[in-house]
């Protein structure tokens, strides 16, 4: 029998839920009203489902972003989720067909990159996606960290108070677009986002309440807030509860490491876990000890597909002056060709040409570099990027590598 892949309708949304949650391990089940919350999600034309006799086997869904590049410019955007195969019609080609037909669309509606992140390293490279920012996590050993324990506030006039989810949603889109514009890698976050993130929408039965605060700057503006639950542990009859933190977003340092500062100053807590940083983050050289923020876990994150060369490499911003000519090797056909980057800190231009290329590369590699993190060098180093003029691949990293490295601080 011939398994149809199509777009889902919403009389069919509940059994395309039942599908993602088989392919996730999770329970096969929803309430109504989940299954009510779930409804948000659903844009036409934007869920993939694969049917074998009338019943979901596949998932994929789709959804319209923002991501950040160099310079702080946001680049439209196709997010890819919820992509999952049931086990009993794995290695049929499904994940395939869905991705090709999604990415062709996105490439028809004028997105400029495709980006996801990935459960799974080896799958999504063989589609022309590449590790684009990585994550990294700390735990501090709060009583190794060297802070005084007498800490009583920010001493630079701010100060850092404990508001509920709802003033969260009114706070937080507007901070969020300011610290967006600054870092490469940072995604946009829709109004489901935030109703999500505070409780206000609850895909599931297993909420817990977190505890929000927010730092303001001397002159009363929120320049900072952060998300947080705690457990609590006791050994011998003392304390020894980890704060674990689930979003922290600052528009300035200051406001970062009052944060910090607030969440290591909070009885009880001999723990903070960072959650979902950079692995250039600021955190541990906020403690008078860095030592004591361990990293305890390292990974990709947010992997992207150019749709787009010209754009994407027009809409970013250059430290350096230079021109590389790039051959990108696109076996899917949508971002294929050869490429004369012509860049300086006053702008870019990239065309098409037919000289003759300095360096050749697939587009997974060209994703890795284009938000400033991956060298050019290491690439080719590993055989991922090919020389055609010698010191092609430095002259590269002196265009592309930026001065901080994105970071994306959600999953979606």
């Amino acid at each position: 029998m011939t398994i149809d892949v199509r777009t889902v309708t919403e009389a069919e949304f509940e059994d395309w839920q039942r599908a993602l949650k088989t392919g996730f391990l999770h329970e096969p089940v929803l309430t109504a009203e989940q299954l009510d919350a779930r409804r948000r999600q659903f844009v036409e034309g934007r869920l993939l489902g694969a049917f074998d006799g009338g019943r979901c086997v596949a998932t994929f869904r789709s959804f319209a972003q923002e991501v950040t590049a160099v310079g702080g410019t946001p680049i439209p955007a196709d997010a890819i989720s919820n992509v999952t195969v049931t086990p009993t019609h794995r290695r049929r080609g499904l994940l395939t067909r869905m991705m090709n037909r999604d990415l062709s669309a996105a490439k028809e509606r004028g997105d400029v990159v495709a980006t996801l992140i990935a459960a799974e390293y080896p799958i999504y490279g063989r589609y022309g996606f590449g590790p684009a920012t990585w994550t990294t996590e700390w735990t501090v050993e709060v009583p190794r960290a060297g802070l005084d324990p007498r800490w009583s506030g920010p001493e630079d006039g701010g100060r850092i108070d404990l508001v509920d989810g709802e003033d969260v949603r009114k706070l937080g889109p507007e901070l969020h677009e300011r610290v967006r514009r600054t870092r490469p890698g940072v995604v946009s976050r829709d109004e489901l986002w935030w109703q999500l993130n505070t409780g206000a929408v609850r895909f599931g039965s297993n909420w817990t309440e977190p505890f929000y605060a927010v730092y303001r700057s001397a002159s009363g503006e929120v320049e900072g807030l952060v998300s947080y639950e705690s457990d609590d542990t006791w050994h011998g009859k003392q304390p020894h509860n980890t704060a674990d933190v689930n979003w922290l977003i600052g528009a300035t340092p200051a406001a970062e490491g009052a944060l910090w500062r607030y969440l290591c100053s909070i009885d009880w807590i001999t723990k903070v876990k960072s959650g979902w940083r950079s692995p250039d983050d600021l955190l541990p050289f906020f403690l008078p000890d860095p030592r004591a923020a361990r990293v305890t876990e390292h990974a990709d994150w947010l992997w992207v597909r150019i749709l787009d060369v010209v754009r994407a490499l027009e809409m970013r911003t250059y430290e350096g002056t230079g021109a590389v000519v790039l051959e990108v090797v696109d076996g899917a056909g949508l971002a294929d060709g050869r490429y004369l980057l012509d860049a300086s800190p006053d702008g870019a231009s990239c065309t098409p040409t037919t000289r003759g290329a300095d360096l050749v590369l697939d587009v997974a590699g060209l994703a890795s570099l284009w938000l400033g993190d991956e060298s050019a060098v290491r690439l080719a180093a590993l055989g991922r990027v090919q020389e055609e003029r010698e010191g092609a691949a430095r002259k590269a990293d002196a265009l592309l590598r930026g001065s901080r490295r994105p970071w994306c601080p959600d999953i979606f």
